[in-house]
């Protein structure tokens, strides 16, 4: 079975989804530590791809110099 491909707009809409979820009170308890923990994962996923991102513009960037 092949593996999904998380997006950058993937994760921040799946970050949205479970933030809805807990400002609603719409997730149940025995799911709330299970979706904490996934938006930790989307967190970090988000907070990488965006360095990754820096990086690369600031060397497209500094190779224009």
């Amino acid at each position: 079975m092949a593996k999904k491909i998380l997006s950058y707009q993937k994760a921040i809409d799946e970050l949205e989804d479970i933030l809805f979820k807990m400002e609603h009170d719409d997730l149940q308890i025995d799911l709330l530590s299970v979706q904490v923990k996934r938006a930790s994962e989307l967190i970090t996923f988000c907070k990488s791809k965006l360095k990754s991102t820096e990086d690369d513009v600031e060397k497209v960037l500094s190779e224009m110099d």
